[in-house]
């Protein structure tokens, strides 16, 4: 089963705007491109004829990605169904153990460069522990190194842009 990623909707129409480019503009200039080296001849020796082959690929991949993305994509403001519940598209605010100050982020997916505020996807360590629980909760998960953390939620509340 595919993750559903929440996306504002800045976040959405920008990445719609670079898939429709990838896939109209950028792949008439690249086979052009491709074109004009393979016509240099010896393709074994051709730097320019590879280089592009090699953007070629790159960029049929961040196709796909983006293809994915947007397929599987909620946008808009969050959903208050669970109220009070961390999830993607809630700000969550957290503080850890024996620090006087709070951390703020907003759980959504890391392509989301309209938020203001730093984005933990729900796949990421931090993203995912608190995904679910409540202010009040306090959560603990393992950080990528392997080492155990514990935070406090001080508070879910929905996006809004």
């Amino acid at each position: 089963m595919t993750q559903q990623t929440w996306l504002t909707q800045e976040a959405y129409d920008r990445l719609r705007s670079e898939l429709d480019y990838l896939t109209g503009t950028w792949r008439t200039e690249i086979a052009a491109k491709i074109e004009a080296a393979r016509e240099e001849g010896d393709l074994k020796e051709n730097g320019g004829y590879h280089a592009a082959k090699e953007e070629q690929g790159k960029q049929e991949a961040r196709i796909r990605q983006l293809m994915d993305l947007l397929r599987d994509a909620r946008v808009g403001q969050a959903s208050s169904s669970k109220s009070g519940e961390a999830g993607p598209g809630t700000i969550v605010e957290i503080r850890f153990p024996g620090e006087k100050e709070t951390e703020r982020f907003l759980i959504g997916s890391r392509e989301d460069h309209s938020a203001s505020i730093e984005v933990f996807s729900p796949a990421s360590p931090l993203g995912g522990a608190v995904t679910g629980h409540k202010a009040g909760d306090t959560v603990k998960y393992t950080l990528p190194n392997g080492r155990p953390a514990t935070v406090e939620i001080v508070s879910v509340a929905p996006y809004a842009s």
